[in-house]
């Protein structure tokens, strides 16, 4: 993939985190339409590399948003821009109701009624549950239908990429899968997904290309498919024999 056809560009990144350098020279693309994944253990850098993304945190290398360079934006402008991120902690209003933190998603006040209208039914169209909940407070609900709440509070402000942390954080097996369907749904309609995740099989099984994060790093990369069969992500992240000859 060529700069040009990038949606996302992180060209040598390097973000210090208190005193650690917890990114280091990280270059990776992603493409309109795609799903890229990165995996890797915990702290290997993965939630600051998003939140440099998302101008959370100072960095020092080429970030780019649609050949636009992110480091003048500040996080109100990016996402304004169409680029959107879902925290690992998902943080939620608690004491709001699940309709008010959808509203809040949408910067109402710079909608109209009938577009706020349009959104709020295209995410209730998405999560039904969030339907049947929308006037319930958010620490009123289970661990799956918070994260949906985050998902859906997103796509409120119509983003084009999508960033998620850690979305399976603390979910059952059968939710996870639930949530990274309509991942995939979403890149189907239009959005693309940069996922960051721990569950490096799920992360694998719903992405097109996928990198793995040691130590502020980038380890590997590939398609997806590529590096759930490589011997060494098997061994270190899926847990699987890999029948391979000691080196």
């Amino acid at each position: 993939m060529t700069a040009a056809d990038a949606m996302l560009e992180i060209g040598d990144l390097h973000v210090v985190y208190g005193q650690v350098e917890a990114v280091r020279g990280v270059s990776l693309s992603l493409r309109a339409g795609q799903i890229i994944s990165v995996i890797g253990p915990n702290g290997a850098g993965k939630t600051t590399l998003l939140a440099a993304v998302m101008g959370l945190l100072p960095s020092r290398g080429v970030l780019r948003f649609e050949g636009e360079d992110l480091h003048h934006l500040d996080v109100e402008a990016r996402v304004e821009r169409g680029l959107v991120l879902v925290p690992e902690k998902r943080e939620l209003f608690g004491e709001l109701s699940v309709l008010d933190n959808l509203r809040l998603g949408a910067y109402s006040g710079r909608l109209r009624a009938g577009a706020l209208r349009q959104r709020l039914e295209s995410v209730y169209a998405r999560f039904p549950r969030l339907t049947e909940r929308r006037t319930q407070r958010a620490d009123t609900l289970s661990g799956g239908e918070r994260q949906m709440l985050a998902v859906g509070r997103a796509l409120m402000s119509a983003p084009r990429l999508l960033m998620l942390d850690e979305p399976s954080l603390g979910l059952a097996p059968l939710i996870v899968q639930e949530i990274l369907s309509i991942v995939r749904a979403l890149r189907d309609d239009g959005v693309s997904i940069l996922l960051v995740e721990q569950n490096a099989r799920a992360a694998l099984e719903s992405s097109d290309h996928g990198y793995v994060l040691e130590t502020g790093e980038i380890a590997l990369s590939g398609a997806s498919w590529a590096l759930a069969d490589d011997p060494r992500v098997r061994h270190t992240y899926l847990g699987g024999d890999t029948h391979a000859e000691p080196e």
